[in-house]
């Protein structure tokens, strides 16, 4: 009904959504493994951005959290990457964790992720949920930037379809939709519908890329990975089960997955 007698208000409620992320709390040891990195701060579009640092040895990996995630939900990798002694970097995003916070965006979190692969001369990546858009996207639009091995722990696929997700939550009608993307492409000179992973990936520069996900991933389903793999020619799928959307990042088999494959 409020859609129908107020749509703007109803679309500036949606939009909100999707530019204010709510951040959840860390687990008591999630909260103990950022306390033994090494902190420092960057300054990016307005933003403090909170950066951490496991030094290592040679090798070096990049950890990108997904939206209303932040770096402590690696907890678990990153102990593992340490047994290996992998130098590791993780961030929070803009609005994220430990970051400042503000209004952002896709677009922020991805031009955040194309400059860390550059600041920290990374050429692993393991990224989770919505952070495999922004990753791809950043790919995308640094072509220049050569990666190695790239796993990712579930992956959206069309930007189209993170709007559809509002949308549902939301209750709107396809009229709101309308005014609510309208806007979207309005703010970034963007056509949202070409806002895909699927067609990101066939022109990223990766050499070896794995995807992980659950069959009864209830956030993400698996299917949008699926269609991300099949347009992928360098990367291969694990279809996991028993650990949801975000318990994939503290499940032990795919942890190992994950390191074998970085390793490999």
């Amino acid at each position: 009904m409020l859609s129908t007698l107020l749509p703007n208000q109803v679309a500036n409620f949606a939009y909100n959504q999707l530019t204010n992320p709510q951040i959840k709390k860390l687990r008591p040891n999630e909260l103990e493994v950022l306390d033994t990195s090494q902190k420092e701060t960057l300054t990016f579009q307005g933003f403090d951005i909170q950066l951490y640092t496991w030094l290592g040895g040679q090798d070096k990996v990049l950890l990108i959290h997904g939206w209303e995630g932040q770096a402590g939900n690696f907890a678990d990798l990153i102990q593992k990457l340490r047994e290996k002694n992998y130098t590791i970097y993780a961030f929070d995003a803009p609005s994220h964790g430990f970051s400042s916070k503000g209004k952002t965006s896709l677009f922020e979190f991805t031009e955040l992720v194309g400059e860390l692969i550059k600041k920290f001369e990374v050429s692993k990546l393991v990224s989770h949920s919505f952070g495999g858009v922004a990753t791809t996207y950043a790919l995308f639009n640094n072509l220049d930037l050569k990666i190695n091995k790239y796993v990712l722990l579930t992956t959206p696929d069309k930007f189209l379809e993170r709007i559809e997700d509002v949308s549902e939550q939301v209750g709107i009608t396809e009229k709101v939709k309308n005014i609510l993307i309208n806007r979207l492409e309005k703010e970034t000179s963007l056509d949202v519908s070409n806002l895909n992973v699927s067609e990101f990936v066939k022109k990223i520069n990766v050499d070896k890329a794995l995807i992980i996900h659950d069959k009864k991933d209830t956030v993400i389903p698996i299917s949008r990975s699926r269609n991300v793999h099949s347009n992928w020619k360098n990367c291969a799928f694990i279809e996991v089960e028993g650990t949801g959307h975000f318990r994939i990042l503290r499940t032990k088999p795919v942890l190992e997955k994950t390191i074998e494959f970085l390793n490999a």
